[in-house]
């Protein structure tokens, strides 16, 4: 027998995790090694358990799953990450994949479609929508994407397939509650003309016209919660 793909799963319900879990087990191939309810109990076990691949839910407590991604990917690239996101859309999974992420796959998926993604991405392909790609296909398919999502004012190639930073994503999150720049330059202990720098940042990678759209933005895909909210 083929050695098994080790897999981790990263998603704050319980009751989808035992699901995943539930579905994943019926496959011999897989062993699923562990579970996390938040992104930052993913990145403490990620280098002690070692995954191959690992599920991935965008709307996650603390920090979301692009942060998580982005972070795991840094330090380990040789692990694959699907994201499996309620938020089904092209421009979430643009997101995804400059965020480091071999395939995108809505909950509702059914579980031969999920075992299949894993064992691609495994292969060292990538996953969007129906399509398998290469990793020269994924970066064209980014690239045609850019003008469209990133907007025409990213020059810097690496930005392009960068998300927002941990500090624009802290920012958003505090613009998100209703705080001014003012507020939460002193809340972070920054300059206000450095919150501002951010902010324009933020609306140019996002491509919106101001901070409303783009706390908006944010909670339309699951990257910020509400407070006392559950996605």
């Amino acid at each position: 027998m083929s050695e098994q793909i080790k897999v981790l799963i990263v998603d704050d319900h319980p009751v989808f995790r035992q699901g995943l879990r539930d579905v994943l087990e019926t496959d011999p191939h897989l062993n699923i090694i562990g579970e996390a309810a938040d992104g930052e109990v993913a990145l403490e076990i990620v280098p002690e358990i070692n995954p191959d691949v690992i599920l991935m839910d965008i709307n996650l407590p603390t920090m979301n799953g692009l942060q998580v991604t982005r972070k795991i990917k840094g330090q380990f690239p040789y692990i694959k990450v699907i994201m499996i996101t309620g938020y089904d859309d092209a421009e979430q999974v643009f997101h995804a994949l400059r965020a480091g992420a071999s395939a995108y796959c809505p909950k509702d998926i059914t579980p031969e479609a999920l075992i299949g993604i894993i064992n691609t991405v495994q292969q060292g392909h990538y996953v969007v929508g129906e399509k398998t790609m290469n990793q020269d296909e994924v970066l064209d398919w980014v690239e045609q994407k850019i003008g469209r999502f990133a907007g025409p004012l990213i020059s810097d190639t690496e930005e392009m397939f960068v998300p927002l930073s941990p500090r624009e994503m802290e920012i958003l999150e505090h613009v998100t509650r209703g705080l001014s720049n003012k507020e939460i330059a002193y809340k972070l202990g920054i300059s206000h003309q450095t919150v501002k720098n951010h902010m324009t940042a933020i609306l140019r990678k996002l491509r919106v016209d101001d901070r409303t759209q783009a706390a908006v933005y944010a909670l339309r895909h699951g990257w910020v919660r509400l407070e006392g909210s559950r996605g």
